[in-house]
């Protein structure tokens, strides 16, 4: 039987995530696998379960368990306003993150608009805006068509390649490149753009954070293109070193749609995430999420709102920072220690990546599975490309390989790349 006449028109422009199906491949308890995004399962906070699951039960009793808001429950509303200075009015709770991108996608874009993004880009993000039929069109590299001059180690930007001495000053080219890269365009994209999507904290794929200079030159862009401003931010409370920096709603609160996540500051097993936005811009997506899943899962709200309110969520935190800090500097000083010269990497600030750069030439979607046969796995970098570029590239997640495994890991991948550059 032939089903393919069923299918929407839709269907063409789904894609496959390629970490997915690592994932599907492979055992990654039985690798050395800096592939996926997971969180590391001893920040979850197992000792403090039992007891918030009897306050919320005790507290709300059956009201835990039943159908709730489609905005979600109000008590998480408010703690969730109150810890980032907002109207409740302007707190939609979200069935994970990654929905938010989703509903954000459903709402705003028709097939053949344009979603403005970074090189390279959030795949899940991808993943979204592409199912929706709209087109991805970079506006050049944030990191070098947006900023004034800085240090680039000082937000995670690449580290010079190993054996060139100090990193360059004044990777940006200030803010009349960002306003070039928007000219670039064709006229059919300038005009049919709807809004520039970002993770401006700790970016997955790359791990690089957004200057100041870098967000107020996104925000003046947006405000003379009127566009808005998608602002992913699910890596913004594990900072380990650096300043932080304002977030873009901070900046643009009139025209950002601030994406938070509970997924890498409580267990992404609650699949929780939350919207802060302006609210004639939440009427429609409470609207859209009526007929997604009527609303977010009650009971895992009440034990989130618990958590957050009992300042469990901050005791965690410090712990939780601690940890990937830990993990973050064994991973620089491994790479420095085992990858040959010509390799350069990302310094991130914080989140849970950072992206290795290989020799010209490598192609590190043909390495991966000699890699995998040699027992390592990681996401070639040209996966965020919207373009496909960019092969000798690499992202590598430490917060979840067992810190036993990381430098078997990196020993193995520095082997790899030694005997291919060879």
């Amino acid at each position: 039987m032939d089903y393919t006449k069923f299918f929407s028109a839709d269907v063409p422009s789904l894609m496959r995530s390629p970490v997915r199906e690592i994932f599907s491949r492979v055992d990654l308890s039985a690798i050395c696998s800096f592939a996926g995004g997971y969180p590391a399962a001893v920040t979850f906070p197992m000792a403090e379960l039992p007891s918030l699951t009897a306050r919320v039960l005790e507290k709300y009793g059956t009201k835990a368990l039943q159908y709730g808001a489609t905005q979600g429950v109000p008590e998480l509303r408010a703690a969730i306003a109150r810890r980032y200075g907002v109207p409740v009015r302007e707190v939609q709770i979200t069935t994970s993150s990654q929905q938010g991108i989703d509903v954000c996608s459903r709402v705003f874009l028709d097939p053949g608009n344009v979603v403005l993004v970074h090189n390279p880009v959030y795949l899940g993000a991808l993943q979204s805006f592409r199912s929706y039929r709209a087109e991805v069109v970079p506006i050049d590299d944030w990191r070098h068509s947006i900023a004034g001059d800085r240090d680039v180690q000082d937000c995670g930007h690449p580290r010079p390649h190993k054996g060139e001495g100090p990193a360059a000053v004044g990777c940006g080219r200030g803010r009349s490149e960002a306003e070039a890269s928007w000219t670039a365009l064709s006229p059919a994209a300038r005009k049919d753009a709807k809004f520039i999507y970002v993770i401006p904290d700790f970016n997955n794929p790359s791990g690089e954070t957004m200057t100041l200079a870098e967000r107020e030159a996104l925000v003046a862009l947006a405000r003379e293109r009127d566009l808005l401003i998608v602002e992913d931010s699910p890596y913004r409370e594990l900072r380990y070193s650096g300043t932080p920096v304002p977030t873009i709603r901070e900046l643009a609160p009139e025209r950002t749609l601030h994406l938070g996540s509970f997924s890498k500051i409580f267990a992404p097993g609650f699949r929780l995430g939350w919207i802060i936005a302006p609210e004639p811009l939440l009427e429609q997506i409470y609207i859209c999420k009526q007929a997604l899943d009527l609303c977010p899962p009650v009971l895992d709200q009440y034990l989130a709102t618990e958590f957050l309110e009992s300042g469990a969520l901050d005791r965690n935190l410090v712990h939780t920072r601690e940890e990937y800090r830990r993990r973050r500097d064994k991973m620089l000083s491994l790479l420095e220690q085992y990858m040959p010269e010509g390799t350069s990497w990302t310094r991130p600030e914080g989140g849970l990546f950072l992206w290795l750069t290989l020799p010209e030439g490598m192609d590190t979607v043909a390495l991966y599975d000699e890699a995998l046969s040699a027992g390592v796995a990681y996401v070639a970098g040209s996966f965020f490309y919207t373009d496909g570029s960019h092969r000798n590239t690499m992202r590598l997640n430490f917060s979840f390989i067992a810190e036993e495994k990381m430098e078997p890991g990196i020993r193995l991948l520095s082997d790899i790349v030694r005997r291919r550059d060879l």
